[in-house]
């Protein structure tokens, strides 16, 4: 168990083999308030050997069976109890989540119910996970067990650590194998309640590790560490390249989730409120730092300027401010970020798209952006073709359904796509020929937990979410016996 009782302590320890321990350089990583800029915490800095620690723990885990020789039921009930431990705890984790992060509050709870979702959707799954019989004829007994890898790391994203923490390692710990977390450097802080709510159900010793560390060290050690079976990582393609290389090295599997430039096409008989509306989720959740987000929005030539109009007023009547003070929309992640999106931003510009609204750092402390819109957008400029994540909406008009499709499809990336309109036909048909792993149709971000969610392209392989997800953690054995 613990050595140290965490509470909402403004420094946070590593949390290794069931202990909170500190770093073993003793370095600590300052953590901002997006919403000022301020330091308000701090988080143990893990270097390689806080890897090696937790990569043992985690082996001696599952050297000993200790998840993965329980009745399945009993480990899913371990994971459910997490669940009910988070939920019981949203008002004390949203705030925090809010000011390490800097997503609105509303946002916050949006998050820790996907976190409280997944630990509850894959312990439920834990004891379904079956293997099969395969009929071979007198004489011969065949059958197939689902095996788990053994220790799988988990590099995680700033945009929605704590959610997308227990996507990955709800599915890996119901599937039997012990979990390496790397929270990231940037909104670490509520994952330690991922380890807190572990400790607090009794999950055994070594089943989950949490640390934090910068990537180029402590990221890049976990990839690379020789006791690790698997990987899940979400993130940039130029880190997912890297990780993808470490794991080649090894010959170990990787689930790779790397972003997206998604296109909505709307077609000439869509609910032009619905895109409106679902243009404020899509572009705008998170001010913008979503990969799935909604960033091209591919419409007919004669409704761009209307779809503009529309557009603009969402996001000109959007609030921007500290997601504490309930504001529709809150802070970029650091002032690397909004720099970054402002050259984005002034680049396009450059390019010859017209700004309908925002384009411009808000003058306050923090790292706020104005919701920004561009029209008359050309698939070949700069900012169509890179992933900005910031809140920047592209119109890009289109002379046919063919045009529409190929404008949407001339993407390195192929996360998500959409469709909105009211002939199904002809919404299939577009479905049906998107390259994307996800297609909505009418609703942007529609599917839960229960459906795959993951790329094509550039935007990586391996599925999240659903019972696809599992496996991404287990392997097969065939056993066949002579009788």
């Amino acid at each position: 168990m613990s050595t140290l009782a965490p509470g909402m302590n403004d420094y946070v320890q590593h949390y290794i083999n069931a202990e909170w321990v500190d770093g073993a350089a003793g370095d600590r990583i300052s953590v901002e308030d997006p919403a000022s800029g301020e330091v308000f915490g701090e988080i143990a800095r893990a270097t390689a050997p806080d890897v090696d620690r937790a990569v043992t723990a985690a082996r001696a885990c599952v050297a000993e069976r200790r998840l993965v020789g329980m009745r399945p039921a009993d480990r899913g009930r371990l994971i459910v109890d997490m669940a009910r431990w988070i939920r019981a705890r949203a008002d004390e984790i949203a705030p925090l989540l809010t000011r390490d992060q800097g997503k609105t509050l509303q946002e916050s709870h949006w998050e820790i119910a996907g976190c409280a979702g997944f630990l509850e959707y894959y312990g439920g799954l834990a004891d379904k996970l079956e293997g099969s019989y395969i009929p071979l004829g007198d004489g011969y007994i065949d059958y197939l067990i689902p095996v788990p890898y053994g220790v799988s790391a988990h590099i995680i994203p700033w945009n929605y650590p704590f959610e997308i923490t227990a996507r990955g390692i709800a599915p890996a710990l119901a599937a039997g194998n012990a979990v390496v977390v790397k929270a990231p450097e940037l909104a670490p802080m509520s994952v330690d309640y991922i380890a807190r709510a572990a400790d607090a159900v009794g999950m055994p010793a070594g089943a989950i590790n949490i640390i934090c560390g910068y990537g180029h060290d402590a990221g890049d050690a976990l990839a690379r560490h020789p006791g690790v079976n698997q990987i899940t990582f979400t993130g940039s393609v130029a880190t997912g390249q890297k990780i993808l290389h470490a794991a080649a090295e090894k010959i170990i599997p990787v689930a790779v989730e790397l972003g997206g430039k998604s296109a909505g096409i709307v077609l000439g008989d869509a609910d032009l409120d619905v895109v409106a509306e679902q243009t404020r989720w899509g572009i705008f959740s998170n001010a913008g730092q979503v990969c799935s987000a909604l960033s091209r929005l591919v419409v007919p030539a004669d409704l761009h300027d209307e779809i503009i109009d529309r557009v603009v007023s969402v996001a000109a009547g959007l609030t921007v401010g500290p997601g504490l003070e309930e504001a529709d929309m809150g802070p970029l992640i650091s002032r690397t970020q909004r720099d970054q999106v402002d050259r984005y931003v002034r680049t396009a510009q450059e390019d010859g798209a017209r700004l309908a609204t925002g384009g411009r750092p808000i003058d306050r402390s923090g790292y706020f952006y104005e919701p920004t819109v561009f029209a008359g957008v050309d698939n070949s400029m700069t900012i169509a073709r890179e992933e900005v994540f910031g809140p920047v909406l592209l119109v890009i008009p289109y002379t046919g359904t063919d045009d529409a499709l190929a404008i949407a499809n001339d993407s390195e990336y192929g996360l998500v796509a959409g469709v909105f309109g009211n002939d199904l036909d002809q919404a299939t048909y577009l479905a049906d020929r998107l390259e994307a792993g996800q297609i909505f149709v009418n609703e942007w971000f529609l599917p839960g937990i229960e459906a795959p969610f993951g790329g094509f392209k550039k935007s990586g392989f391996g599925r999240e979410k659903g019972q696809a997800a599992v496996q991404s953690y287990v392997q097969w054995k065939n056993v066949g016996i002579k009788r």
